[in-house]
């Protein structure tokens, strides 16, 4: 893995859990020698990611859109900063510069960006890994959520274990490493129209 792409928050969540383990992915990301391609915010937990991947050395590539950099604050301190026209061209930028896809607790935006690539790895569009990175439980709602979609036949199960669930970064970094993505599926194979 040459960058992980994380989806995190512009806001700091109520617990301090969730600044700690921004940080400690952060740290963990430049000290595997991974780097970091996120949102480009200097503030929330976006901010916090990205100044501990810094202070540990690490490569930080941030990607805002342009009506963004005042309310989320640009980070001025990236090793890289691309300012986009919208929330469309940053969600390809950052997928396009990543190997793979994190995310840490967040809010809606959080979601969103890791509802696309989800869907995305669904209609075979990438075979890179997504991680959820579970603090305390955040994103256990989510996955019986997802249970629910497969025992009602929206979602089938394989599509369902496409995201990847742990409470240590760590350990869903070496799952990355070991990742196999599914054979897309057969009518992605096919020419339009069939």
């Amino acid at each position: 893995m040459r960058r992980i792409c994380v989806f995190c928050g512009s806001a700091m969540g109520f617990s301090p859990r969730y600044a700690e383990q921004a940080a400690a992915l952060g740290k963990l990301l430049a000290q595997r020698g991974i780097g970091l391609v996120y949102g480009g915010a200097s503030v929330g937990t976006m901010g916090v990611v990205a100044d501990a991947a810094l202070a540990a050395g690490g490569e930080v590539i941030g990607v805002i859109p342009e009506a963004l950099s005042s309310v989320e604050i640009a980070h001025a301190g990236l090793t890289e900063l691309h300012v986009v026209a919208d929330m469309h061209e940053r969600k390809a930028k950052m997928a396009a510069l990543s190997d793979g896809f994190l995310a840490l607790p967040g809010g809606a935006g959080t979601l969103e960006e890791l509802f696309e690539v989800w869907t995305w790895a669904q209609l075979g569009l990438h075979g890179k890994p997504i991680g959820l990175v579970d603090v305390d439980g955040y994103y256990a709602p989510l996955m019986t959520f997802a249970d629910h979609m497969v025992t009602e036949g929206f979602l089938k199960d394989g599509y369902r274990e496409l995201l990847l669930t742990d409470p240590d970064p760590a350990v869903l970094l070496d799952r990355f490493e070991t990742y196999e993505p599914p054979a897309p599926p057969k009518w992605a194979k096919e020419p339009p129209g069939i």
